[in-house]
């Protein structure tokens, strides 16, 4: 049977759960990715509240929708960035606490344990995120970059999060890191280099999103193919570029998504530049069979209107890997 198409909830937590749901079934999605900031997914009361988790689950039950993941990106943002008070804003209180960064990085990393003990309960094998990075500020070498500085925010990554990890797999649950600048991994080389950090953890893979790659130039298909055993998990989402005024380049200038002048921006699903038949062909190829998440990112669209739309979009595209040989009706022997 074709995949199924959910929502990422993470752009929609203005709204209640208990409404959403009704509209993401009406917007015709077959589940939820459940982000765990407003009244989504709270980890606190998974994990205290004994009735939670089954209120949870009949919640979208009623609704139709099933869920696969959790995603818990802005906690694990803080777990190795360098803090300051940017981060109080993604932060529950209990996590930021009294803004010592050290203090906040370590409390977002018990966070996140917690948050696969609530996965866990919930019955669900998969959490998505952020991991944040020590080095996203180096990312232009210059003044010049020692490459030991570079080695030291990598070493600093496996260090904070093999803890992380070890409790991950005790617990049967896997983290999928959304490659994304200002992350430790926001291309092909430097997901390598992330993986070879923690020793090629069997706890660490990726959620997989072709919009923070496309407007880089990175290959987003080879992308699939190279960490085809760390796909854990896969956003849908489109962006468009080389179509600013000439005046922004790939950093962005400073301006706002939407701004006419910037080379990228997100765009809804099929509006963009992503070739998602080439995306589909190769989760086909590498036996992927995982829920198509849509993330709805589309400044200049009506989000409802974007994410109707986005799930025809996906039904439509998505299609069942062959399971014969096309040319085994000329064997005749």
């Amino acid at each position: 049977m074709p995949r199924p198409v959910t929502l990422f909830t993470g752009q929609w937590a203005d709204l209640p759960i208990e409404d959403l749901c009704a509209k993401a079934k009406q917007f015709g999605y077959d589940g939820l990715e459940l982000a765990c900031w407003g009244d989504h997914f709270d980890v606190q009361k998974a994990l205290s509240d004994a009735d939670y988790i089954p209120a949870k689950k009949a919640q979208l039950e009623r609704h139709g929708l099933k869920w696969f993941s959790i995603s818990n990106h802005l906690v694990g943002q803080a777990v190795c960035d360098r803090i300051d008070e940017r981060h109080q804003q993604i932060l529950p209180p209990h996590v930021w606490g009294d803004g010592d960064p050290e203090g906040v990085r370590q409390r977002a990393a018990q966070e996140m344990i917690n948050t696969a003990k609530a996965a866990k309960a919930f019955g669900v094998d998969v959490v998505n995120g952020f991991t944040g990075s020590s080095i996203w500020h180096l990312v232009y070498s210059f003044p010049p970059v020692p490459p030991k500085m570079i080695e030291d925010g990598f070493r600093d990554f496996a260090a904070r999060w093999k803890p992380i990890l070890d409790a991950y797999s005790e617990l049967g649950v896997r983290f999928a890191l959304e490659v994304h600048p200002t992350e430790i991994a926001f291309d092909i080389a430097s997901s390598e280099r992330a993986l070879d950090a923690l020793d090629h953890h069997p706890a660490f893979g990726f959620n997989y999103d072709p919009s923070h790659l496309g407007y880089q130039g990175v290959d987003y298909v080879k992308f699939i193919r190279t960490f085809a055993d760390r796909i854990f998990h896969v956003h849908m989402k489109d962006a468009w570029w080389g179509h600013g005024d000439g005046s922004v380049g790939v950093f962005g200038g400073h301006t706002e998504f939407a701004d006419p002048r910037r080379y990228w921006d997100f765009r809804s699903l099929g509006h963009g530049d992503i070739k998602f038949e080439d995306i589909i062909v190769a989760l086909n190829d590498i036996g992927h069979n995982g829920p198509l998440s849509v993330e709805w990112e589309d400044s200049r669209m009506d989000r409802e209107h974007g994410a109707t739309e986005a799930a025809a979009f996906v039904k439509r595209v998505d299609f069942k890997p062959s399971q014969v040989a096309f040319d085994t009706a000329f064997d005749h022997k």
